[in-house]
Parts: structure tokens; sequence; C-alpha cells
């Protein structure tokens, strides 16, 4: 009965999962509030069987400092815009900086992966639980958006295209800190 119990328990963490294999999601979902953070925008396919040819994500207010890790065979434009408030980096004020981040001109094929990276400082705001970072897919002519987000008690796997978000919470041990 306890192999039954324990082979269910597996199987049903595999079932929930699986859906969110098939979405954009970062590699880590979770960070401490103020942190410099790696993110990593896994794409686990193309557009219902198309090459992905491009990809940008959106930056929320309050993240920051956005730097885009380079990539073969890809070219990276980021635009820039007025944040909603000043910020401070470095005992230097900022008020204004990197809006989205695109890449274009490779291509991943719909049956390979890839990970696209940027290094980014996150809000030092207690209020905020959870950050959204809104993905655009390009397949050719096809366009996913990737921008769903759950509201106060749905369901965020039962969304079809959700958004890839990271955690906040205070920093811990074990809890990876990102050196600048």
């Amino acid at each position: 009965m306890k192999k039954i119990s324990l082979m269910f328990v597996a199987m049903s963490l595999i079932a929930l999962a699986a859906p969110a294999s098939a979405h954009v999601t970062l590699d880590n979902g979770m960070s401490s509030w103020g942190a410099y953070y790696k993110a990593v925008l896994r794409v686990p396919h193309g557009c219902d069987g198309a090459t992905t040819t491009g990809l940008a994500v959106d930056i929320p207010e309050g993240v920051i400092s956005v730097k885009p890790k380079l990539m073969a065979g890809w070219t990276i434009k980021t635009t820039s815009g007025t944040y909603a408030r000043t910020y401070t980096i470095h005992g230097k004020p900022v008020s204004e900086g990197a809006k989205r981040v695109e890449w274009s001109g490779g291509e991943v094929p719909d049956d390979r992966f890839d990970e696209f990276a940027f290094q980014v400082k996150l809000p030092d705001d207690r209020d905020i639980m959870r950050i959204y970072f809104p993905v655009t897919q390009m397949c050719g002519s096809t366009i996913v958006h990737w921008n769903e987000i759950a509201k106060p008690g749905e369901n965020a796997h039962a969304l079809k295209y959700p958004a890839p978000y990271v955690d906040l919470m205070p920093e811990h041990d074990g809890m990876e800190g990102m050196q600048h």
C-alpha cells in the first residue's frame, strides 16, 4: 500500500509539472528582494511546430540594471524608457533604463530548446511577492504572447499562455545571491 501511495504521489507531481514544461518559464523561480538575479528564460519548443526565430521580454517596473547575455547567432536589441519613479543603484539615482529586451536572427527548431538569459536588479520592496516577465515568442509569422497572469485564487497552471515569474522572499541560507 505504501509503494502505491508513493507511486501515486510521484505520478501526480509529474502530471502537475508536465503542463508547465510546455510554457516559456524562468529557470529559477525564486530570489530575494533587492537581489541581482540571473533570469534564464527556457524556451522548450517552437510555435505549433514552427521554428522560434525571435524572443522578447518586457521588463516590469522596479526591475532595473538590465544586462542581456550575448548569444551566438542572435542579435540583441534593448528598448529603453523612463521609469515611473527614480531608483537608486550603486548610490546613484536612475530614472530610465531597459524596458524590453529582444533577441532575433537566430533559430530554435521545434524539436530543440534554448535559454535566453539576462541579469537584473530586483526591487527591494517587501510588498512585492511576485514579478512577472511577459514574453513574446516569434516563429516566423506566428507570434505567441506568454503574458497571462493568474488572478487571486486562480490556478496559474490552468492558464494557456502564462507569463514567466519569479517569487520574491527574504534571503536565507542556501539561496544563492548573484554578485555583480
